[in-house]
């Protein structure tokens, strides 16, 4: 089993705040032989169509000297375990949850906007301290 990230308990909190139901956790998928474990899933009914929403939520703190290091291996297990959702699960959406901190400081900087644009990261950016959910970028 995968260590838990240091905010795991914090985004979990503060996705319950915004009244999902976390489902998974961690969310285990295997596919093609290779077994994922994507920290959360969650749920939320969405009253006015009676359907569900679900969702899943790898997350990170980028809390090393390198937020460049800690971006290349984000995206690299994002996008491993969005092709992994593809296939097994394909109406879950996946979201990289990162600190507000980091999106201040790394995320807004023009090649990260290129680059999540370019690969189509969906993210939240949740506050640690708070333990809430700052914004939702889809």
């Amino acid at each position: 089993m995968a260590a838990k990230d240091r905010f795991h308990a914090v985004v979990r909190i503060a996705l319950e705040k915004e009244q999902w139901q976390i489902t998974d956790d961690p969310l285990r998928l295997e596919v093609g032989g290779t077994k994922f474990e994507i920290d959360l899933g969650a749920q939320q009914l969405l009253a006015a169509e009676r359907d569900q929403e679900k969702i899943a939520v790898e997350i990170k703190t980028f809390l090393s000297d390198s937020p460049l290091t800690d971006y290349h291996a984000a995206l690299g297990q994002f996008l491993n375990y969005r092709l992994a959702l593809e296939i097994s699960d394909p109406t879950r959406i996946l979201y990289l949850a990162v600190p507000v901190v980091a999106y201040e400081t790394f995320f807004k900087r023009e090649f990260a906007q290129i680059s999540l644009e370019r690969y189509q990261i969906k993210q939240i950016i949740y506050d640690p301290i708070e333990e809430v959910i700052v914004q939702w970028i889809p």
